[in-house]
């Protein structure tokens, strides 16, 4: 399976960063089997970090059946109420130490539904509302390895430099 990682640099050595505890998912290394959502991730990461570096996307190959085989996996297949309190839990706490994923995998909260998650985090929209408006979206999907055994599996292939729009 091919995985992409959007950042402002090339990364043939992917690690473990606490950068950012409070993500969807927590702290760990994301990936995407979407490569033009890494391309817009790579451009905004390098516009948000004041222009340093070089928009790129990284592409990695991993054998699925292996992680799900020799891993402990969590999956949200869909953007449901499981998936909305794990996102919400994380973004408030970082990830519940109980977790004990080394990779998990489900939609990604994009710019397109974090409005709903503000909403449902701040009581406006119930969790039912918050769920429904996430069946009209198409939303991609992240992978985050948790740690160092996870990433093991990882192998990169490339680095591909992105072009900023003007």
């Amino acid at each position: 399976m091919k995985l992409y990682h959007a950042s402002n640099q090339r990364v043939e050595s992917p690690r473990i960063m606490n950068r950012f505890a409070t993500l969807d998912f927590g702290t760990g290394f994301y990936t995407t089997t979407n490569e033009a959502q890494a391309i817009d991730f790579a451009v905004k990461t390098y516009l948000r970090r004041g222009r340093v570096g070089e928009p790129t996307v990284n592409l990695y190959e991993v054998d699925a059946d292996a992680i799900r085989q020799h891993l402990e996996v969590l999956e949200f297949p869909a953007p449901d109420a499981e998936w909305l309190r794990f996102i919400v839990r994380n973004r408030r706490e970082g990830r519940d130490p109980s977790c004990t994923a080394d990779v998990i995998i489900g939609p990604v909260a994009n710019d397109d539904v974090f409005e709903t998650v503000a909403l449902f985090e701040s009581g406006l929209v119930s969790e039912e509302e918050a769920i429904a408006r996430f069946k009209v979206k198409d939303l991609f999907d992240q992978v985050l390895f948790c740690n160092e055994h996870a990433l093991a599996y990882l192998a990169f292939v490339d680095a591909q430099p992105i072009e900023v729009p003007a």
